[in-house]
């Protein structure tokens, strides 16, 4: 299990290792790639940092997040605690699709889907428009190795009318909101995830048959993942899920499933929204985890749990002791 991505990524040369090492004849695995937005190492109630002993250390916000999820995957697996990502989201997003560090690719800051950022002392080569569907990329390799690739959630590849903000356009036969931009519009269903509000340029596409009901934009995003991974499964192919969820990134809206587990916590009403928002995402994870098993293949998929870049958790002081992902 990883938590956070590789300056120099590797997960391109894992998946394709995997690949390239089969046995003849056995069926090639299927990769679950789960990106969380915004999350630190101090956001779980699953301990990375280590004390003097080389041990996982508990600090009082382990005690505060519930990710019994994370949890069950890392005892599963192998957790990573010296790993590290770029500083903001569409490099390190651009990095696991090409397997390139950002100083090649170029996109070295966030995209603004509307107008490139790159300010006055940005770098002249900056690459505001992102990824293009020329570049090689992990889901475009697979596709051509016969697997169904499927994206789920946040793209944030690309700037608004430029190839990159299309995962289709970059080897997904599947997008399920993906889009230009990084933050929703909305994560409530009954605000039709930002469209119709002043955030509509933000809001979340491809959702309609949730709009104006109670569904969570992170529960919503996990039935869809599930409808994609059983067609996939049922049409006999191997899938690369790219499930890259837009929690925990703000806007802080807490999640009305998990609210009652923080109300009496005594931290501030954004900082409780953001534990909603933790819970949600853990909650998806678990539901992923609980799928794979139903269609009965969870022994032949890898998984990796990553964080895109630290964490941006209301809680001021408290996060002084770490909070790159």
């Amino acid at each position: 299990m990883m938590l956070a991505t590789i300056k120099r990524i590797a997960l391109v040369t894992v998946a394709l290792s995997c690949l390239s090492l089969n046995a003849p004849g056995a069926e090639p695995p299927n990769i679950v790639v789960f990106l969380v937005d915004d999350m630190g190492v101090m956001d779980t109630s699953l301990p990375f940092l280590t004390g003097d002993d080389g041990e996982p250390k508990r600090y009082p916000l382990n005690d505060y997040y519930r990710t019994p999820n994370m949890e069950r995957l890392a005892a599963q697996g192998v957790r990573f605690n010296n790993f590290y990502a770029m500083s903001v989201c569409s490099p390190t997003r651009n990095c696991i699709m090409t397997g390139q560090n950002a100083a090649r690719h170029h996109t070295t800051n966030w995209i603004n889907p509307e107008n490139n950022n790159r300010g006055p002392f940005g770098p002249p080569a900056w690459n505001w428009e992102g990824l293009k569907s020329s570049d090689v990329t992990l889901p475009r390799l697979l596709q051509g190795a016969g697997y169904r690739t499927i994206h789920v959630g946040k793209g944030h590849f690309g700037a608004r009318e430029f190839e990159g903000a299309e995962p289709q356009n970059l080897g997904f036969e599947v997008n399920v909101g993906g889009a230009s931009f990084g933050a929703p519009g909305s994560y409530y269903g009954s605000k039709n995830y930002g469209l119709g509000t002043k955030r509509s340029s933000h809001a979340v596409p491809h959702l309609d048959k949730y709009h104006g009901t109670e569904t969570f934009l992170t529960e919503a995003l996990t039935i869809e993942t599930k409808v994609h991974l059983t067609t996939a499964v049922k049409e006999g192919k191997p899938f690369y899920l790219y499930m890259a969820h837009y929690a925990v990134h703000a806007p802080f809206e807490s999640d009305p499933r998990f609210a009652g587990n923080y109300k009496d916590s005594g931290k501030p009403t954004a900082a409780q929204a953001f534990a909603t928002l933790i819970e949600g995402m853990d909650k998806s994870l678990g539901d992923v985890l609980d799928h794979l098993n139903e269609l009965g293949v969870a022994d032949n998929t890898i998984i990796f749990f990553l964080g895109d870049n630290g964490s941006d958790a209301p809680l001021g002081h408290q996060h002084e002791v770490a909070c790159a992902a």
